[in-house]
């Protein structure tokens, strides 16, 4: 008799709300999406700085930092996210961005190495499909 290989372990998801934006409901929604999803999920909060949030991406040992963004910061915010990952040996870790961002800001984050930019009206099933798809090849 063969033992039946282990499940995959849950992906683990950071879910940060960087900068002084005080409107968490959005971040609220994706991350009981996940959650029900079945991925681990780790909501750090309101007013994250990029270095709390890639500390706690350390911590956590997450395969994803999902940032939701309302407030017009993400120019400064994600680009030190992404440097600081970097500087921590964390390229593995996918980044996903949500909230308020122009077209042309969408395509030099990801220039920067951001997976993907998620906007108004994406629906959470196609962030669900993507965090599951992204992370496939690491597990």
């Amino acid at each position: 008799m063969s033992a039946s290989p282990l499940p995959a372990p849950p992906i683990r998801v950071l879910v940060a709300k960087p900068g002084l934006d005080g409107h968490d409901r959005g971040a609220k929604i994706i991350a009981r999406a996940l959650r029900d999803a079945g991925m681990e999920v780790i909501y750090t909060g309101l007013r994250q700085t990029p270095e709390m949030i890639v500390s706690a991406a350390l911590q956590e040992d997450v395969e994803v930092i999902g940032l939701s963004i309302l407030s017009g910061a993400h120019k400064a915010i994600v680009p030190r996210v992404m440097a600081l990952l970097r500087e921590k040996d964390m390229g593995d870790v996918k980044v996903v961005v949500g909230g308020i961002i122009p077209d042309e800001d969408a395509a030099t984050l990801k220039k920067d190495g951001v997976a993907a930019v998620f906007q108004p009206g994406a629906s959470l099933e196609s962030i669900v499909a993507f965090i599951r798809e992204a992370c496939r090849p690491r597990r």
